[in-house]
């Protein structure tokens, strides 16, 4: 146990002084959102002297801890165990609680702020002349809203930002213009940060700097935004121990569109993407984060997003490591995620038919014509731009170049799926007829003919329910699992990456915004289980790791079962371990020091992951993510075969 010492004498309230110094949250997150004020966090103050100390808390709206009892009582020892644990002070270091003459003592403030927090907790960093004023809450410190680049002319790249040096960043920016959002705005180019410290300046140790993870959310590149809920910060960064930053980037036609005009090249939106990483390499430290130690990761089109970015050189050298989540390879509608249009087929498959449609069709200047028209009108049209192409800056090649034909950004790797992924992007059958169900969905009809693709026979199916459970597995095999080991099996082959990890997700609960072919990616309910039961067979869908990844499950939503909570404290502590060490186990010394018991014990018990290499790529390679998760080999490799999505397909 640590010994801790804690001064405790009563004092009187003087007036506040402004504080310069670090501060750091500390909060016992264990995820469970039926019970979200069950651990009160505290401020820790870098103050030495009992006065200092005393102001430094009033100057937050706070003041010394009165006295430790309740539930902090339990939190506070591993919460300040960790901190010795990470080196950021010794064993037996003493803190204030009450104010004393002393010295070589640090300052526990009390944290009034919860989950609705309000301005009397606002916090500002300085960095590289700039002030961003954001706020506190029961979690983290939040900014939202930062602009990362001057508001961008229509189809033109992103410039450096040049604006206002006082950034108000207490609430989310406009999103960018996407089909049925309301306040959305061609000016959308912000991010937002989470943290638990924020040093005393921009210069601060590295050693006390903490580890940055950047999600680029997916949304088929026609929407999404950083400000999703589903992404919020606080469990991530009080769990986790790392930085974590959202942004946003423009979408479809406002974003990707590409003419074969030798100047309008499309990958605007990449470019974005690009642009936040480089604003937040040059002021993440104000944030506590550590430039040098940028974990990348995206789900859906953000993984799209990652597979490009593995490519561009202009990304290259600004991040450590990068996480595919779901990414869409291989059949019909995955195929353009991870093979590029060049810009000639873009303007004939996508930008002519557009430039129709908006009229501009005899326009001596399609592009001065499209600039006229309303953002809100583009992206609504029958086509819009939603494709990566290659266009020579950003993007070099149709696709990441895995044999190494090209070069690919050496960083360490993490790439996976949902079990059953593909049964999100097809339609449920409205016959038996096997062909017609097949065509529906892009997938190749031969399927219908293969013993690997039986139909089966469950009971209390219909014919057409077992018709949705084999073009499901085909779609999930043809868009990605084939194509995602394929990479996963080229990437150790060539020894591109440091590191490479793979993995299948085996549990979900699905977003209520995307929950398609409703039930089927739902657990079944009954009297016993009015939520669902996961223990019972169903499709494990795309974007159902969301909320346990991240912790974010809605308070609107219940538990389950008795695994629920567990398995999102495992998920989100897998995913910050490897933003912290490039490794999805956990150090047991950390998870000790921080008191977490149970995910301690369970992955004592549980599988270790571990990394795809020579000499396991044809063993046992993948992590299956469940309760327990384990470890086996690579799925379906007969059914990839005969859709010519071989593990050495990309040579």
């Amino acid at each position: 146990m640590l010994p801790l010492a804690i001064a405790t004498v009563s004092y009187a309230i003087g007036v506040a002084a402004r504080y310069d110094g670090s501060i750091t949250l500390l909060h016992f997150n264990d995820l469970d959102v039926q019970n979200p004020d069950a651990h009160p966090s505290v401020l820790l103050i870098d103050s030495a002297i009992h006065s200092s100390s005393r102001s430094a808390c009033l100057s937050l709206g706070e003041t010394l801890l009165p006295s430790i009892s309740g539930a902090l009582s339990q939190d506070i020892v591993p919460l300040l165990h960790c901190q010795v644990f990470q080196g950021l002070f010794v064993n037996g270091q003493k803190f204030w609680i009450n104010p004393q003459t002393g010295s070589s003592v640090l300052g526990l403030c009390t944290q009034s702020a919860n989950s609705s927090a309000v301005p009397e907790f606002l916090t500002t960093v300085s960095s590289n002349g700039l002030s961003i004023t954001g706020f506190r809450d029961q979690n983290s410190f939040k900014f939202q809203g930062i602009p990362y680049a001057d508001p961008p002319a229509r189809w033109t790249y992103p410039t450096v930002y040049t604006g206002s040096k006082t950034v108000n960043a207490t609430k989310f920016g406009a999103v960018c213009v996407q089909t049925g959002a309301t306040g959305a705005s061609e000016d959308c180019l912000f991010l937002n940060t989470w943290t638990s410290f924020v040093p005393q300046s921009a210069s601060a140790p590295k050693s006390t700097l903490k580890a940055v993870m950047l999600w680029i959310h997916g949304g088929a590149f026609t929407s999404g935004e950083g400000s999703d809920p589903t992404f919020g910060g606080g469990p991530m960064t009080s769990r986790g121990d790392v930085v974590l930053v959202t942004s946003n980037y423009r979408l479809s036609t406002l974003g990707f569109l590409a003419l074969d005009d030798g100047k309008t090249k499309g990958n605007f939106g990449t470019a974005d993407q690009i642009a936040a990483l480089e604003w937040f390499n040059e002021h993440i430290s104000a944030f506590g984060g550590d430039p040098e130690r940028v974990t990348i990761f995206g789900q859906s089109a953000g993984a799209a997003s990652m597979r490009a970015l593995l490519q561009s050189p202009t990304s290259f050298g600004k991040y450590a490591a990068a996480i595919q989540m779901s990414n869409l390879a291989g059949d019909g509608y995955a195929t353009t995620y991870s093979q590029y249009y060049t810009i000639e087929q873009e303007q004939t498959l996508v930008a002519d038919p557009i430039i129709a449609a908006a009229g501009c069709g005899d326009a001596t200047d399609a592009l001065s014509c499209l600039k006229t028209v309303d953002g809100n009108t583009l992206v609504n049209l029958p086509t819009v731009a939603r494709f990566v192409v290659v266009d020579g800056t950003y993007v070099l090649a149709s696709e990441l170049p895995l044999n190494q034909t090209g070069k690919v950004a050496n960083v360490h790797a993490m790439i996976g799926w949902m079990r059953d992924d593909g049964a999100a992007f097809i339609s449920s059958p409205t016959s038996d007829n096997v062909v017609f169900a097949l065509e529906a969905n892009g997938l190749p009809t031969n399927v219908a003919n293969s013993s690997l693709f039986p139909i089966p026979s469950l009971p209390g199916n219909t014919d057409i329910d077992n018709l949705f459970n084999m073009t499901a597995r085909a779609a999930t095999d043809g868009l990605f699992r084939c194509l995602d080991q394929a990479t996963t099996f080229s990437g150790v082959q060539h020894d591109l990456f440091k590191s490479m990890w793979s993995y299948e997700f085996n549990r979900s609960y699905q977003t209520p915004g995307f929950d398609p072919n409703a039930p089927h990616c739902d657990a079944p309910k009954d009297t016993t289980h009015p939520a669902g039961d996961p223990n019972e067979e169903y499709f494990k869908c795309h974007s159902g790791e969301l909320f346990f990844v991240f912790g974010s499950l809605p308070t609107s939503l219940s538990y389950r079962d008795a695994s629920e909570l567990p398995f999102m404290q495992v998920a989100l502590d897998t995913w910050t371990a490897f933003g912290r060490t490039f490794n999805p186990n956990p150090d047991p010394a950390f998870l000790k020091a921080r008191g977490f018991t149970t995910s301690a014990t369970i992955f004592a018990k549980q599988s270790r992951w571990e990394p795809v290499t020579k000499s396991s790529v044809n063993g046992q390679a993948l992590h299956i993510l469940q309760f327990p998760s384990k470890m086996d080999g690579f799925r379906e490799l007969p059914q990839c075969d005969f859709l010519g999505f071989s593990l050495n397909h990309f040579g």
